[in-house]
């Protein structure tokens, strides 16, 4: 199933690469009409309402919240939209534009940051279900660094380049803040395009053994899937780690208090969120995603004084 979601995101990378075209250069543009999917049918019955969930599904903490909480909420009886996008910075706007109710797995605190300061006077915090998130760089684990200080100097045995991710994410930015402090710049080129396009790259490189630098992030997926390390950051520059959160647009508590409280009541630690993503993405795969979540639920349930069967 990993194999077939590589898949997947390389085909979700082309169309992204396609929205993004659409939008302004930094990811801060943008409308849900330009980088958006239409919502996906709604789960649940409907008797308290809708809700739209907007998430970004190369990134999946939140395509795996995502469902989560339309099972969770669809439960409830809400009526549970889906609207996909391919970048932060439209999701964002839309939140706190009323468009989109809920954004499941955001990084407000460091990787969006900016988004957040822009928008924080029209977006609710509704709570932080993961608090260990990081960004990092990677590289195999057959790799003789272990640091991104090391990285300097051996340009010529990286290609020169860090295989990056979408240009507008926060996690190019930061990246591109990290770069100087190690003295990188001129002797790296930081290739953007998309998760896909990294996912796809990484992929080729680890098959053939050949050295190759990324931009990742925990917790995600494919830091298993793959035989890779985070390098080491003594200076930091890749910032400190940061809670996942929930974030709702302005006044959802007083419109959907049930839903709310349901919502803030969601908090995974490591092993938890480990078996939600893997089991979504991993086990089950692209277009199980409603089945992935019934299963999770049967075997952790338990474990949740939230969790409604």
């Amino acid at each position: 199933m990993r194999k077939s979601r590589i898949t997947t995101l390389a085909a979700l990378g082309v169309a992204a690469a396609l929205t993004l075209a659409g939008c302004a250069s930094d990811g801060a543009g943008g409308t849900l009409e330009m980088a958006g999917k239409a919502p996906e049918k709604a789960a649940g019955s409907g008797d308290k309402g809708t809700i739209t969930l907007g998430f970004l599904p190369s990134w999946t903490d939140g395509l795996s919240t995502a469902y989560l909480l339309q099972d969770q909420l669809g439960k409830l009886g809400y009526d549970v939209k889906m609207q996909t996008l391919s970048d932060a910075g439209p999701l964002y706007a839309g939140l706190s534009q009323g468009d989109v109710d809920v954004f499941p797995s955001a990084w407000p605190e460091v990787t969006q940051k900016a988004y957040m300061d822009k928008y924080a006077g029209s977006i609710d915090d509704l709570g932080t279900y993961y608090d260990n998130a990081r960004l990092t760089i990677a590289v195999p684990e057959y790799s003789d660094i272990d640091s991104i200080d090391q990285l300097k100097g051996k340009g010529s045995q990286f290609d020169g380049k860090i295989i990056g991710i979408e240009p507008g994410a926060g996690l190019t930015a930061q990246t591109q803040k990290m770069m100087p402090e190690y003295g990188l710049n001129g002797e790296y080129q930081l290739v953007t395009s998309s998760t896909a396009a990294m996912l796809t790259e990484l992929k080729s490189a680890t098959d053939k053994k050949q050295d190759i630098a990324v931009t990742l992030w925990r917790p995600f997926w494919a830091n298993s899937a793959f035989p890779v390390k985070d390098l080491k950051d003594p200076k930091g520059a890749m910032g400190k780690p940061e809670g996942l959160h929930f974030l709702g647009s302005k006044d959802f508590a007083k419109k959907h208090p049930d839903a709310a409280k349901l919502i803030s009541k969601i908090v995974l630690d490591d092993a938890q969120y480990g078996s939600l993503e893997d089991t979504v993405v991993n086990t089950f795969g692209e277009g199980k995603e409603p089945q992935a979540i019934d299963a999770w639920i049967a075997e952790h349930g338990d474990e949740f004084d939230w969790i409604k069967k």
